[in-house]
């Protein structure tokens, strides 16, 4: 007895099975933004992608921060009843501030220079709303990045406007584009800025599933 453990056979058999652990399950993702989806992918997350059903009420009385915070949580929710079970459903918002004002998509191109003016040679705040919700719980959190422009000229607005980066961004402006152009120097997450807090993101998920998608 004990002989083949003697010369580690057996030993050496057992330590060679490895048992394979669970896949993560897939966020999923109310939103059909390719900036998000990219940075998913950058983070090596795994994902699906759900259009969301929410109407978004930009209302003036209510503080940026909380206006954010309560638009993930509705994106989030209006897609959870398509999550598989234990599936994570992930909803963000993001928005642009200055002077406590928030500037939204520009309707056209007169409005994107419009923003772009009163935005160059001004720090204005890129605030984000990240929710995850699940059958048994749900995390909201928000992430601020100051972003500074550097005086812009005339020619520096007509240049960029014509290049239509603009089209269904807040503020105007896409950072990861043309757009790092007009920036001279940001404060804080700049994958905030490209419209989804990728730190505040992998703070939850290492809290909330320590090791499941890499990360805690």
């Amino acid at each position: 007895m004990g002989a083949p453990l003697a010369v580690g056979g057996d030993l050496d058999g057992a330590e060679g099975r490895h048992v394979s652990a669970p896949p993560a399950p897939p966020l999923l993702l109310a939103s059909t933004s390719p900036q998000r989806s990219a940075i998913l992918d950058q983070l090596a997350l795994p994902f699906e992608v759900v259009a969301p059903e929410f109407d978004e009420d930009d209302a003036a009385d209510v503080p940026p921060v909380e206006l954010v915070r309560e638009h993930a949580r509705g994106k989030a929710k209006s897609v959870a009843t398509r999550a598989a079970p234990g599936q994570p459903v992930l909803g963000v918002d993001t928005t642009v501030v200055l002077d406590g004002a928030v500037f939204g998509k520009p309707a056209d191109a007169a409005g994107a220079e419009r923003m772009l003016e009163r935005l160059g040679g001004r720090t204005h705040e890129v605030v984000s709303g990240l929710c995850l919700v699940t059958p048994g719980w749900e995390e909201v959190v928000d992430a601020t990045t100051r972003v500074t422009f550097r005086p812009l000229a005339a020619r520096d607005l007509a240049w960029y406007v014509a290049l239509g980066e603009w089209e269904g961004r807040a503020g105007g402006y896409a950072i990861q584009g043309r757009g790092a152009a007009l920036v001279e120097r940001i404060e804080g997450d700049y994958l905030n800025v490209v419209g989804l807090p990728a730190a505040a993101l992998v703070g939850l998920l290492a809290e909330r599933f320590a090791g499941t998608y890499g990360y805690g």
